[in-house]
């Protein structure tokens, strides 16, 4: 790769909030072109800004004031974007809840946050948002305002706003709750501050390298942490995105190719899929404009790195981060395919990362500890206060769960994880959730669920059962309908279903999960 620096546009990084980013952006690039989508639509930094405020308006009109918190659950759209603008505008506190989250989690979390308006996709591609979330929320005393936001915002004057929050405010409020599964059966309440998602932001800014050709393009979930990660990115450097509302391989990649996209991803899962896409028509480059694969979400494959490479003809600048802390590495346009492929990339602009042993101590290069993060990109904290004193430790880091080790360049490889959470396709599943559930059914006497490496996924998720006496073994679609039945989103579903007559234990009587995870492996 070449080491002569990017053409890059001015950056905007002296913002403090979400809103003053878009407005000092707005104020100087005005007429670029921000969002564009398989529509044909497509709108300038100046038009997505109004649109926005005449959006907090309309919001405002319905009541929703600074510190409202707000639930939105909608898929990737330029509406989504001006919504979520809109409530930066208002200083209200936002929830973003990606669509895969099903009645059980999203009325969790309405509960939790004490949504005060929920806005929807209503139906969409099958399945009726607006419907679960009457469902969802129908027992609670105070029900939030429930508006079908897919393509229609409501409007009003932009005169009659509240002042936007004080970027000068010495402590940042916290504006983002984002919910995660973690380690344990409920969702944990993640609070960001803008001032934290921006930190990410910028981070990611800087490794990425954004020249004032690029085109980004966004066919992620825009409600997942990596969804302001990109905005910040957008509006820092004034690159301009394609939206998609979901990723079909062969349609992303024409759209793609039809606008100039020069930058794609997501995690490894679109990696292997634009691989797939390439290997249909292995003498013609599927996307010409193509400079980066870039995500994260879940460890890459080295050899997914040099597949792609090889076949596509550009590196992938994979990153590691989590919804507490949105980026910790990331790599970057300029490091050598060594670093690429084998490390997470170098930890980004004001994070700091230590290995530490199992006593506390710091780690020698080289050896393989838990990963602790420290700064200002890092969370402010769970919404269930009880969580946080194990989540950080004497110093004020916080405790990934992941263990990794530091290499003699500085960057970061991940090698496993201390918690007992599965990544698929860049989300946190519990195994305890699905374990209790798959444990209620009759023919179950014991469960463990693993996660087992896949290519796509990251991890696939597998439940290791043994069948109660008297009973015959529970099969895959018994398994399945099981877990559907009692309201698990499908990406907890398990892939892969095995037997044992006795599931390994320790003299505790505790699943010996590692021997399974080496066994299936």
């Amino acid at each position: 790769m070449s080491a002569t620096p990017p053409s890059v546009r001015p950056l905007i990084t002296e913002a403090r909030t979400f809103w003053e980013l878009i407005e000092l952006r707005a104020a100087a690039t005005p007429d670029d072109v921000m969002l564009l989508d398989a529509d044909g639509r497509w709108f300038t930094f100046q038009e997505i800004r109004d649109w926005a405020e005449r959006v907090a308006a309309g919001l405002h009109a319905r009541g929703v004031q600074r510190d409202s918190p707000v639930t939105w659950q909608l898929p990737t759209r330029i509406e989504t974007v001006v919504a979520s603008f809109a409530l930066s505008r208002l200083g209200a506190v936002q929830n973003p809840i990606i669509h895969i989250y099903r009645g059980r989690e999203v009325a969790f979390c309405i509960r939790q946050t004490k949504a005060q308006m929920v806005l929807t996709a209503g139906e969409w591609r099958g399945f009726d948002y607006g419907e679960m979330i009457e469902r969802a929320t129908e027992s609670m005393e105070a029900r939030p305002d429930i508006v079908d936001a897919y393509d229609s915002l409501p409007e009003g004057d932009p005169s009659t706003l509240p002042p936007p929050d004080d970027p000068a405010a010495v402590e940042a409020p916290v504006r983002w709750i984002y919910y995660t599964s973690g380690t344990t059966s409920d969702p944990k309440g993640v609070r960001h501050t803008d001032r934290t998602l921006m930190a990410a932001g910028v981070g990611l800014t800087i490794a990425q390298g954004i020249t004032t050709e690029d085109i980004g393009s966004i066919a992620f979930p825009y409600a997942h942490i990596g969804g302001p990660d990109y905005m910040v990115m957008m509006l820092v450097t004034g690159l301009s995105a394609v939206l998609l509302e979901a990723f079909v391989p062969a349609e992303a990649v024409a759209e793609f190719a039809s606008h100039g996209v020069t930058r794609v991803g997501g995690g490894p899962a679109f990696y292997s899929m634009i691989l797939a896409e390439q290997r249909k028509n292995p003498f013609q480059m599927v996307i010409p404009s193509l400079r980066y694969l870039t995500g994260g979400g879940a460890p890459m494959p080295a050899e997914l790195f040099f597949e792609a490479q090889r076949e596509i003809g550009v590196p992938v600048l994979h990153g590691y981060g989590m919804t507490e802390c949105p980026m910790i590495t990331q790599g970057a346009w300029n490091d050598d395919d060594d670093q690429l492929s084998d490390s997470e990339g170098a930890p980004i602009q004001g994070c700091e990362v230590t290995i530490v042993r199992e006593d506390g101590s710091v780690a020698a290069v080289g050896e393989v500890g838990e990963v602790r993060v420290a700064g200002p990109m890092v969370f402010k904290g769970y919404t269930d206060p009880a969580l946080n004193s194990a989540a950080f430790d004497d110093a004020g880091r916080f405790r990934t769960g992941d263990l990794g080790l530091k290499r003699a360049d500085g960057y970061v490889k991940l090698t496993g994880r201390l918690k007992d959470i599965i990544i698929r396709k860049g989300e946190n599943l519990s195994a305890q959730e699905i374990e209790d559930v798959i444990y209620t059914h009759p023919k179950v006497s014991a469960v463990a669920v693993i996660g087992l490496p896949d290519r796509d996924r990251g991890e696939r998720v597998c439940a290791v059962v043994e069948t109660t006496s008297g009973h015959e073994p529970l099969t895959f679609l018994e398994m399945q309908d099981w877990c559907r039945q009692a309201g698990l989103m499908n990406q907890k579903i398990p892939e892969q279903l095995e037997h044992r007559d006795q599931l390994p234990r320790n003299a505790t009587l505790k699943v010996l999960k590692y021997q399974l995870r080496d066994e299936l492996s």
